[in-house]
């Protein structure tokens, strides 16, 4: 699937579209993503501001797909560990962007290439148009070569 599929079926899909999370970009070459969270009636807490899950949802699948389309098919790539330090109170648009570099893959290359797993980390911000903090969400992935096929 293309990227520009995938952000299309994404900004269809209903978890997605019902909760106010758009999928602005994901880039040719799988190297970035940029999400948007708009607050509405139903993602708003009791408090008036964003809906802590759906901050953390806003960020959920974007390191693992970045790293599995950027690695290629010769890779397992799943999600291990995700965690969300709350900031501040996000009282409109949200955004999140991912940008995987070729030395992060190539960390993970190497660490991997004898069959071991690797475990990396990757951080993103979620941050008001302003720029300020509202969150940051840490996910570590599981990364292994699959056996080669006789």
């Amino acid at each position: 699937m293309s990227p520009k599929t995938l952000r299309r079926a994404m900004n269809w899909w209903p978890p997605y579209r019902f909760a106010g999370i758009r999928v602005l970009d994901i880039a040719e070459d799988w190297s970035s993503a940029r999400v948007r969270l708009r607050l509405s009636r139903l993602n708003r807490n009791y408090f008036g501001t964003h809906f802590g899950g759906s901050l953390f949802s806003m960020n959920d699948p974007f390191w693992a797909l970045l790293v599995v389309n950027s690695l290629g098919k010769e890779y397992i790539v799943w999600d291990k560990t995700g965690e969300i330090d709350f900031v501040s109170p996000g009282r409109g648009d949200v955004f999140a962007e991912f940008k995987l570099t070729e030395d992060r893959l190539e960390e993970i290359r190497s660490a991997t290439a004898d069959g071991s797993k690797a475990l990396p980390w990757f951080e993103s911000t979620v941050t008001s148009p302003d720029a300020t903090v509202v969150a940051r969400v840490r996910k570590q992935l599981y990364v292994r070569r699959k056996p080669a096929k006789d």
